[in-house]
């Protein structure tokens, strides 16, 4: 599947932005999806993720209440609705797909395909 992540931008502390990852290729219900980042000098980190179905919702603390992951299985989209960002938020955020009948985890080696990368700049 190939992955399309969009929505980045630069953005003051407290406000928001909505990331987007368009999937294309294979069937989108095949997949669990998930949000991760990667900072300057910073290992990449699991932020969110969606079970295939759209019924589970999981996230890293360091986000829970202020991010909101949703999918769209019409679409083929899973998006990331990001409020009340601090500078620490700042990174290239990447989605990707972990195949269904894998254990669904936030490790990113344990997902198959990774989008490119969308940069989110968050100034104070």
């Amino acid at each position: 599947v190939q992955l399309q992540a969009s929505g980045g931008g630069l953005v003051q502390a407290g406000g928001s932005l909505r990331l987007s990852c368009a999937a294309s290729g294979r069937t989108f219900t095949l997949y669990h999806m998930g949000w991760f980042r990667q900072a300057p000098g910073k290992e990449r980190e699991f932020v969110a993720r969606i079970l295939w179905s759209g019924e589970s919702t999981y996230y890293a603390d360091s986000v829970k209440g202020r991010f909101t992951i949703s999918r769209d299985n019409a679409k083929n989209t899973v998006d990331l609705q990001m409020n009340s960002l601090k500078p620490e938020d700042t990174a290239v955020y990447y989605c990707a797909a972990q195949f269904k009948l894998r254990v669904f985890t936030a490790t990113p080696d344990e997902y198959n395909y990774w989008g490119q990368g969308t940069l989110v700049t968050v100034s104070s």
